[in-house]
């Protein structure tokens, strides 16, 4: 006897079973069911999440992207909106509220119990990517005086609103920064040892004014799950927790491979934006790129006259300044992805100019070879390139090697430039790179051609 298999998803939210569709989607865990939700059309959504019982919907609400909760909270009752709001840590919903308009901040602020709504406030009062609005106060704090057994008491009495506990910090009277300690250390002494003596009085803290891209850097250097933030004070204000910082990192690879390509960053998933916001953000650049290649129609009318004398330059235009572009974008990208790596500095550009000089010739020696041989090879064969063939492939030559050596040093260049003036280096995206040796590469084909044809098809 065959088992029927049970009804999927889809097939319970096309039937309306909301009783069945409620009992297989409360057997889910909240990151499977936050997992499922995410990738549902707007409609579906919303029918999954009414669905859920109350506890798992706010576990659930939780693992949700941010663009997907915003969503879902516009259309729910003002009672369970507030719910939802209540159930996010600090940060969290800082997260949450930060880039929505200001009257719907407004509204749903009003949602919070006094407390929790100044505490979002202040939050919110830190500048736009800044740690400040990352953090979140939910942390164990202790003395200096305290006894360990005091305070794995304090843990026990208040530690299951902790975002972590696995790191204590130790403050003063006054609520400065000391030390901060691990769990593990308070475990393995005698319960009346005092605090200071376990502290080392050696820790590493986040201002709350420190850059998105700083506390990731921090992060990676010190290895750690947590780090304290503090003010210019060193009073201790919050913490920064590795999920936040996980997050935070995934969304600006995100960013910064979408400017790469030659377009604005999304803020909602590719299959979710918005057609017209699409648009928005890949009509600007292209519409950049397409005035900048028109360069290279006016530097072609420029040598109109060499052309007309030795059309055959022209059979080459595409493969000289696609050549160009193509190194140009390789050595960009390089340099933004170390620069975000924190692999190379500012300080560093002169040892890149001499890396990308020496690639650029050794590159381009290498397509200029191609380049004659392939002129060559054709001529012997069919005499195709005429009795000045040699010329040509002598042109072709020199010509890549030139272009290439130019395309590496504007595409390693680029990025550096960008970030001295304090524009983020992505933004030097490879399609921009390419349109400017497009038009550059052109001008030194041309150059080269009339300096080793003069005399003879020039």
């Amino acid at each position: 006897m065959k088992t029927i298999p049970p009804p999927s998803i889809n097939s319970l939210i096309e039937e309306g079973d909301i009783k069945a569709l409620a009992e297989a989607l409360n057997a889910l865990s909240p990151f499977e069911l936050a997992d499922l939700i995410a990738n549902k059309s707007e409609e579906d959504q919303s029918i999954l999440f009414r669905a859920l019982s109350p506890s798992i919907a706010l576990q659930t609400f939780d693992f949700l992207p941010i663009h997907t909760q915003r969503k879902l909270l516009h259309k729910m009752p003002t009672m369970q909106a507030a719910a939802l709001l209540k159930a996010l840590s600090p940060d969290d919903r800082t997260s949450f509220l930060q880039g929505l308009p200001k009257n719907i901040i407004d509204k749903l602020v009003k949602l919070l119990t006094p407390e929790e709504r100044a505490l979002t406030l202040t939050l919110l009062g830190y500048p736009q990517g800044s740690i400040g609005r990352l953090m979140t106060p939910d942390y164990i704090a202790v003395k200096m005086d305290w006894t360990i057994e005091k305070v794995l008491d304090h843990i026990q009495a208040y530690g299951r609103d902790s975002e972590t506990i696995n790191i204590i910090y130790v403050i003063d009277d006054e609520g400065r920064l000391l030390d901060d300690i691990k769990l593990k250390d308070c475990l393995f002494v005698p319960r009346q040892y005092k605090v200071q003596n376990i502290a080392d009085n050696k820790f590493v803290a986040l201002s709350v004014y420190d850059s998105d891209e700083a506390a990731i850097d921090a992060f990676k250097l010190h290895n750690r799950i947590a780090l304290p933030v503090i003010d210019e004070n060193k009073i201790l204000l919050g913490i920064v927790t590795i999920d936040d910082i996980l997050r935070l990192s995934n969304q600006e690879a995100t960013e910064d491979m979408q400017k790469i390509g030659g377009m604005e960053a999304l803020n909602e998933p590719y299959l979710q934006a918005p057609f017209l916001e699409l648009m928005k953000k890949r009509a600007g650049w292209l519409v950049i790129l397409f005035l900048g290649e028109m360069f290279t129609a006016t530097a072609m009318a420029y040598f109109a006259d060499e052309i007309a004398k030795a059309v055959v330059l022209a059979l080459f235009l595409p493969l000289i300044i696609s050549s160009g572009g193509n190194a140009g974008s390789q050595a960009s990208t390089l340099v933004i992805r170390a620069m975000s790596l924190g692999e190379v500095k500012l300080r560093d550009w002169w040892k890149i100019v001499k890396l990308e000089v020496l690639s650029g010739i050794v590159l381009g020696l290498i397509l200029g070879t191609i380049g004659f041989f392939r002129v060559t090879i054709w001529s012997l064969f069919s005499n195709i390139y005429g009795e000045y063939w040699l010329m040509i492939a002598l042109t072709i030559g020199f010509s890549l090697i030139g272009v290439v050596l130019w395309g590496t040093l504007c595409g390693a260049l680029f990025p550096l430039m960008l970030r001295r003036i304090g524009v983020d280096p992505a933004t030097s995206s490879a399609p921009l790179v390419a349109t400017i040796v497009d038009v550059t590469g052109l001008i030194i084909y041309f150059l080269i051609a009339m300096n080793v044809l003069r005399g003879t098809l020039l």
